[in-house]
């Protein structure tokens, strides 16, 4: 994903069918790794943690390491 200095973290709230946009940007940062996430992008969080995950493994790894 490529920033400009314009690009902002957004502020989310993850339910189970999808994400609510508390504060605009245009990403997220992994809870694990902290890549920026395009909230385009975005297909992995966590409801009960409310984190987003950069990837299907990067989730799997976080659910299993808890």
């Amino acid at each position: 994903m490529l920033m400009s200095a314009s690009d902002k973290p957004a502020t989310l709230i993850y339910g189970p069918n999808g994400f609510r946009v508390v504060r605009p940007g245009t990403f997220v940062l992994c809870a694990v790794t902290g890549q920026p996430v395009d909230l385009e992008e975005l297909r992995y969080w966590s409801v009960d943690r409310q984190e987003p995950y950069a990837s299907a493994e990067i989730s799997t790894r976080r659910a299993l390491e808890l």
